[in-house]
């Protein structure tokens, strides 16, 4: 599993006008090649009168699913421009779709490649991208007398504590760096001089702005 890794904040949508043309960008999470696909049919069938519904995604661990449709439009002007700023912003599991609505005035090949470019920089912009980290949301469990110190120790970290349960001893659920685990451990048995019973209860994604 990847420990980290840029996608879009949120589903969103954004437009700019080009010379008369409408270009209405429409941007959304995708994790399987599936969900990028309904994603695009979803949107065509919003905008299924418009001169053209471009679309681009790149989506995998590795990026190894990048795919980039002009829609009518000349080869290579609308799909591969839309699909080269996903790659700029390192974005994975990523769908976008730029609508365009004719104006009257052709644009030309570099105009076109331009204009299809700053449709989904301008989305990716409105809507914001964010850095998925994978964390391990630790369970510390330690006598009460413990509590105080391990609590406002926690609390000072740059560790994120999520939640307490209070039984027979406390447990504290405190997030933690995939890559930090070993030296959250060790950090805690010395803390506690060994008296923390410490485990990991499961693995998720935490989501920063970027």
């Amino acid at each position: 599993m990847r420990d980290d890794y840029r996608t879009v904040k949120e589903r969103g949508e954004a437009e700019i006008i080009i010379k008369k043309s409408r270009f209405i960008s429409s941007v959304c999470r995708a994790e399987t090649e599936e969900e990028a696909m309904d994603f695009i049919a979803e949107v065509k069938k919003a905008h299924h009168s418009a001169t053209h519904n471009c679309s681009a995604y790149m989506i995998g661990e590795h990026d190894q699913i990048q795919k980039a449709n002009d829609d009518g439009e000349p080869s290579g002007t609308a799909g591969v421009p839309m699909l080269d700023v996903l790659k700029k912003q390192k974005l994975k599991d990523t769908v976008v779709v730029v609508t365009r609505y004719f104006g009257g005035i052709k644009l030309g090949g570099g105009g076109l490649i331009r204009a299809y470019g700053s449709a989904v920089s301008e989305v990716l912009s409105s809507t914001g991208v964010v850095e998925r980290r994978l964390h391990h949301l630790m369970k510390v469990t330690v006598d009460y007398t413990w509590l105080g110190k391990v609590e406002n120790e926690v609390r000072l970290s740059p560790y994120p504590l999520d939640s307490m349960d209070y039984l027979d001893e406390v447990s504290l659920f405190i997030f933690v760096p995939a890559a930090e685990e070993d030296t959250f451990r060790e950090w805690m048995t010395n803390l506690t001089n060994g008296q923390a019973e410490i485990s990991c209860d499961r693995s998720e994604f935490l989501e920063f702005d970027i």
